[in-house]
């Protein structure tokens, strides 16, 4: 089933041209229509379906600079500003708060690495306290257990799924920019070899520059220009209970079970960190040389999946024409079956670790499909051979965190302002030419 999502009215007219098209209205997407119509840019932002109802609306919502890839902390750090400043810019509330999140372990070596991390990271103006054996009870009293040692980030925080990019997109029209529900993208147009016109199943955008932040349908779409982008997605499994559950932190990781907080409502969503289904695709089977790495890292976290990501078809490898549907059309989102033997476990797992959550209901499940790239840190940059395409994806299952600071660095890109952080370590040309350019046609 679809996870929660606030529903919103969106620009009825396509506009017949914009200084920047931005194709996917996911939390990358929006955020950086959002922060380019702020600076006055003429933007438009068409999504396939709804506006954060994919992965956007289906993930954890934490917030963090704890943990991250030292590549990603710049952007972490500044996105956690740009989260604080929202509601005040929009005028609508996008659920975000510094609640700190808090990590227990009993696994030595896991809070040594923890600990080294918060070394590494102090470096960096961010404060992490590392938990004594009595410091992790009292934080973690809620589960009645003795902890080794945790971790708490008191700067970090978590933001509302279910609100926050219909919010965002709520502040692009706001600021004079263009939003399309129902409006797939079928590819673009060149001219001399630069971008010149984005072809949507309803009419022709005209433009000079465009972002692609489809989420997990972007590799197959750089495709259809000739462009390798190494890609693949798990599918992950989260299960809701409550409301009305009290006496519980608003997030919390263990490596058994992990809780955070919805919204307002007191209810929790729940989740195993890093258990995912791997659903074969015709692009995991392209991509399987890049990938093997990564699966052998975290082989007793994954497990088989089905045919549904094969019939999905955002991870396919045929080419489209562009005056017929595309595959974004037949899917307009992507719902995935929740693992139904992964949601009892998590249940089972959390009513042991959390007593308070005995004797409450499960509300709902949903799956999502989470998009990699082989390092696990996003691609972001403007093509090499393909002048005003910037891609942004394969964010990795951070991109909701860190969406804010994404998406003010996109606009930096596509508008030639000063970064907000150093763009160079997420440029997808660090993939090499083995990953990242002309291929033959499928």
């Amino acid at each position: 089933m679809p996870a929660p999502l606030l529903h919103i009215e969106t620009t009825p007219d396509l506009p017949a041209s914009a200084e920047v098209v931005v194709i996917g209205g996911g939390v990358v997407g929006t955020f950086t229509a959002y922060y380019l119509a702020r600076r006055g840019v003429s933007a438009a932002l068409v999504e396939k379906g709804r506006i954060g109802a994919e992965q956007s609306s289906r993930n954890w919502g934490w917030c963090r600079q704890q943990n991250r890839d030292a590549r990603e902390l710049p952007m972490a750090t500044k996105s956690l500003d740009l989260w604080d400043r929202l509601k005040a810019e929009i005028g609508e509330d996008p659920g975000f708060r510094r609640c700190g999140l808090l990590y227990l372990s009993n696994d030595e070596a896991e809070i040594e690495r923890w600990a080294k991390w918060r070394d590494f990271a102090a470096g960096e103006g961010v404060i992490t306290h590392v938990l004594s054996a009595a410091e992790a009870r009292e934080h973690g009293k809620a589960t009645g257990r003795d902890w080794k040692g945790g971790v708490f980030s008191p700067t970090d925080g978590i933001a509302d799924t279910s609100r926050a990019v219909p919010v965002a997109a709520l502040g692009v029209m706001k600021a004079g920019g263009t939003v399309h529900q129902f409006c797939a993208a079928r590819g673009l147009e060149l001219e001399g070899g630069r971008v010149c016109g984005v072809v949507t199943e309803k009419g022709t955008i005209r433009t000079r520059k465009v972002v692609m932040a489809g989420g997990a349908w972007a590799s197959s779409f750089v495709r259809q220009l000739g462009i390798r982008f190494p890609q693949s997605a798990v599918r992950q499994s989260i299960m809701a209970v409550g409301p009305n559950v009290a006496g519980l932190p608003d997030a919390v990781y263990t490596a058994g079970v992990s809780l955070t907080r919805r919204g307002e409502s007191g209810g929790y969503n729940l989740a195993i960190s890093g258990r995912a289904r791997v659903d074969p695709t015709p692009q995991q089977i392209l991509f399987a040389r890049e990938f093997v790495p990564m699966f052998a890292r975290r082989w007793r976290f994954l497990a088989p999946g089905g045919t549904q990501g094969w019939r999905s078809g955002h991870e396919g490898v045929k080419k489209w024409r562009l005056d017929q549907p595309t595959p974004m059309e037949r899917m307009r989102i992507l719902d995935p079956r929740p693992d139904a033997k992964l949601v009892a476990e998590t249940r089972r797992r959390a009513l042991d670790m959390f007593p308070a959550l005995r004797g409450t209901a499960m509300t709902a499940s949903w799956a999502g499909y989470v998009d990699s790239t082989p390092d696990g840190v996003p691609g972001i940059g403007e093509v090499t051979g393909v002048p005003g395409l910037v891609l942004a994806a394969g964010f990795s299952g951070h991109g909701f965190g860190i969406g804010p600071g994404a998406g003010h660095l996109i606009a930096d890109i596509v508008s030639g302002a000063d970064p907000i952080v150093d763009p160079k370590p997420y440029h997808p040309d660090r993939f090499g030419s083995s990953a990242w350019g002309k291929v033959a046609e499928f």
